[in-house]
C-alpha cells in the first residue's frame, strides 16, 4: 500500500465478487472526518466513477462492523418505449393473449437458466 501526494491510501489490486463476476481493480481508501451531524463526504473521484449525482438516494446497511452504501438514481421521465424491442420476436407472440405471452417468457427464462442445452419453447402448452 502507498500513500499518494494528496493523502489517498492506494490499496493494491484485489478481487471483488459482484453478481457472480469477479472484478480486479485498484481501490482508494479515503479518510474523512465525520461531521457533527454524522455526515461524511463521498470523495469526488468515487462519485464520478459511480456516476452519483445530486438527488440520488444512499441506502445504508450495517454489516458486522462496517457500513455498505448503495446508491439509487432518481426517477426519470424519459420514455422507455421500445427499450425491450430487441428481446421480442413479433412473429412468436402474434395472436397470443398477454397471459400466454407471459407464460411463454417464463418458460423460456426457466429453460435458459436451468436447462441451457435444450431447445427453447416456441409455443404455449
Amino acid at each position: 500500500m502507498t500513500v499518494s501526494g494528496n493523502g489517498v491510501l492506494v490499496v493494491p489490486a484485489f478481487l471483488v465478487c459482484y453478481h457472480n463476476f469477479i472484478l480486479i481493480h485498484w481501490s482508494y481508501t479515503i479518510a474523512n472526518k465525520v461531521g457533527t451531524k454524522g455526515q461524511i463526504v463521498i470523495d469526488k473521484r468515487i462519485r464520478d466513477s459511480l456516476g452519483i449525482e445530486p438527488g440520488w438516494i444512499a441506502l445504508q446497511t450495517l454489516v458486522d462492523d462496517y457500513v455498505e452504501i448503495y446508491f439509487v438514481g432518481p426517477e426519470h421521465n424519459r420514455s422507455l418505449m421500445g427499450s425491450l424491442k430487441k428481446f421480442v420476436d413479433p412473429e412468436l407472440v402474434r395472436g397470443l393473449s398477454w397471459a400466454e405471452i407471459r407464460e411463454l417468457a417464463w418458460s423460456r427464462a426457466v429453460m435458459e437458466r436451468y436447462l441451457p442445452e435444450t431447445e427453447p419453447v416456441d409455443e404455449v402448452s
